[in-house]
């Protein structure tokens, strides 16, 4: 998911359209996608980059080398505060996997300067972020009990009410949640069914548990069902639904 991952960041610190010279705090900053946007396109004086799982954080070093950022081993809920606050607090992909993200949100409220902006990006795991999408519907047919793992079904919070939502609740203002697409394209269904292979995320977790003959129906049913070009390439939409809001002025 990783590729996908970094065309969205890049979109998505488009669309905050932040000015230069900020000082950036990034919640569940995983292998640093979001936190490689930032700094080539938004021109930080500094990111602290969070995430709870020391192998991402350890991989992101690795592979991120600015002086500018600073990665941390924390969650959303003791991430390491800035005595002015930060200018801007994001997300990329991980409200929807943080424990409580309403109280999440409030300790972002209160780690930000006044006037400072508060901003996620969730994929819309029910409808827009097709590649998944086709996944679950596939894997509906084939096997009894497998909705209940569908992400569509898990993760409520990740639709446009809801996030606008939780960010007034927040009390943020100048609150906006708006789509943000992506085209995700795989060479063949082979290519696509590798997606699910690697056992890292709910879809190939999922995966994993299942016999070879299941495995082998799904993958039939997905191949059945997926859009493909003439060449074969499979071309699908990916939705992201992303939100931002702003701290009162002081």
């Amino acid at each position: 998911m990783g590729r996908w991952s970094r065309l969205l960041a890049r979109d998505f610190v488009i669309w905050l359209n932040p000015a230069n010279s900020l000082h950036w705090l990034e919640a569940g900053c995983g292998t640093g996608a979001l936190t490689s946007a930032i700094c080539a396109q938004a021109r930080p004086t500094s990111v602290t980059a969070c995430d709870p799982a020391a192998p991402f954080i350890e991989y992101a070093r690795e592979n991120l080398n600015d002086r500018r950022v600073s990665f941390v081993v924390a969650s959303a809920h003791d991430f390491p505060l800035r005595s002015n606050g930060y200018d801007q607090i994001t997300s990329l992909l991980a409200l929807n996997f943080i424990p409580e993200p309403g109280a999440a949100l409030e300790r972002m409220y209160a780690a930000a300067a006044a006037g400072g902006t508060i901003s996620a990006a969730v994929w819309d795991y029910a409808g827009g972020m097709q590649m998944l999408r086709y996944f679950w519907n596939a894997a509906t047919e084939v096997v009894r009990g497998a909705a209940e793992f569908d992400e569509g079904m898990r993760f409520p919070l990740c639709a446009p009410g809801p996030l606008a939502d939780l960010f007034c609740q927040a009390g943020l203002v100048e609150v906006r949640c708006e789509a943000l697409d992506i085209v995700t394209d795989f060479a063949n269904v082979e290519e696509y069914w590798a997606l699910f292979s690697g056992g890292t995320g709910p879809a190939p977790a999922y995966v994993a548990t299942l016999d070879l003959s299941t495995r082998a129906a799904l993958r039939a049913r997905l191949e059945a069902s997926l859009p493909r070009e003439p060449d074969g390439t499979v071309r699908l939409q990916a939705r992201a639904w992303v939100v931002r809001g702003n701290t009162p002025s002081a």
